[in-house]
């Protein structure tokens, strides 16, 4: 059963009863993000990240560690472009316990200054390692080729130069000013207490500011066909293929997860089949969607030999031609439906995911719909909703970013076609 409360505070609480559940998973998502940094504090949402389990005001880092350890639980975090979130799971009798040291943490983190320097190393020492790594560096290329010059192309990680001149006073006022009750989510599923939830959300905000953040998020201008190539001596060549579409709370957003579905998602999509199965061009082939609150992307991503890296490209555009003159099969649009619902519900069994579902609808819908409407949405999908989405997509500007040892004319001139 879904349970949702607007504390008198601006804080919401969303949670979900999941009988026969034995384990508990909270979790706190702030509608703060990387997009929301200054330039000069890019990289301060992901500081947080890290350092709001360096300890609080009652608890030091060992002492939360230990506590999460001992209950046999997981505690953690990640950062988006327009989110950050921080989740507990653990069994139902260790809940009361994990759920306090996640209040603990949103409301009253130490951001002591030795623990500033110490991340500050760390999230280097993090940079440096995805700079290494072309195969996740390819990602971030092609959302900076296509969000030029706005803070959605930024990586949430920030720069090696932003992170070691980030004053720790600085990090500390971000925290204040945009962890603020009205821009905090507090989400529970499993075996839990909705009051006993509220009462946790009551705690965060009782060592918080009242105003909420400022968000002036100016939308992206719609990204421009761009080529960008990062020249590397790697033994594949990493490529994305980014192309503008709806955003998150775009109806047709439904219609768009069909088609990444039936496209690159799942091993009988067209790419997984055309370009690995049949003519064995890509170990790695897939799409998926990247979307934000005024702005998406659908992506194809593959990893290719250099010698195998042109066929391919006019492989995928062959197949997105062919997706634009076609259209889809009633078969296809079954299988794609079918395993969406199936995956759908598949994931909702754990409860974290349940929790994090639930709480990233709240965030960025300001509601959350029960399983069996969700489910239905992806139902009702029709062929003339694919058609529609396939026609905008195909219509739209591609912006291809490449990384391995090939040359931007050697790209350029294979794509000129499409």
């Amino acid at each position: 059963m879904l349970k949702t409360t607007r504390l008198d505070s601006g804080l919401t609480v969303v949670t979900e009863r999941v009988p026969g559940a034995r384990s508990v998973a909270y979790g706190a998502w702030v509608g703060v993000g990387s997009r929301d940094e200054s330039s000069a504090l890019a990289g301060a949402s992901h500081f947080l990240e890290h350092l709001l389990f360096k300890g609080t005001q009652s608890r030091s880092t060992s002492d939360i560690a230990e506590a999460i350890d001992a209950m046999g639980g997981d505690m953690n975090a990640f950062t988006a472009r327009e989110h950050t979130g921080f989740h507990v799971k653990c069994l139902d009798d260790d809940g009361p316990e994990a759920l306090a040291i996640l209040a603990d943490i949103m409301s009253q983190p130490l951001i002591a200054p030795d623990d500033v320097e110490v991340e500050r190393g760390v999230i280097v020492e993090e940079i440096l390692e995805r700079d290494d790594e072309p195969a996740d560096w390819v990602h971030d290329l092609v959302l900076e080729s296509a969000f030029v010059d706005h803070p959605l192309g930024r990586d949430v990680l920030g720069t090696q130069t932003t992170i070691e001149a980030m004053p720790r006073d600085d990090i500390a006022e971000f925290f204040a000013a945009n962890y603020t009750p009205a821009n905090i989510v507090l989400a529970a599923a499993g075996a839990i207490d909705h009051d006993e939830v509220c009462a946790a959300g009551d705690a965060i905000c009782a060592a918080r500011r009242a105003d909420a953040g400022a968000h002036e998020r100016p939308a992206p201008t719609r990204p421009a066909a761009v080529v960008a190539v990062d020249v590397q001596e790697t033994e594949q060549v990493h490529l994305c293929i980014a192309i503008p579409t709806v955003h998150q709370r775009d109806d047709d957003r439904y219609a768009l997860g069909v088609v990444d579905q039936l496209f690159g998602g799942g091993l009988s999509s067209r790419l997984f089949q055309e370009v690995r199965e049949k003519r064995g061009l890509a170990y790695t082939i897939y799409s998926y969607r990247s979307l934000f609150s005024d702005a998406g992307l659908l992506v194809i991503s593959a990893g290719t030999a250099p010698s195998k890296n042109c066929d391919t490209l006019e492989v995928i555009g062959e197949e997105l031609t062919r997706l634009a003159n076609d259209g889809v099969t009633a078969k296809e649009l079954d299988i794609a439906k079918r395993h969406l619902v199936g995956a759908f519900h598949l994931a909702l069994e754990d409860t974290g995911a349940r929790m994090a579902s639930i709480a990233s609808s709240q965030l960025a819908l300001g509601r959350v719909d029960d399983v069996d409407t969700a489910a239905q949405r992806i139902r009702d999908v029709s062929v003339d909703d694919v058609a529609r989405v396939v026609n905008d997509l195909c219509a739209a500007p591609r912006v291809v970013a490449v990384v391995g040892p090939v040359s931007e004319a050697e790209i350029t001139d294979r794509i000129a076609g499409w």
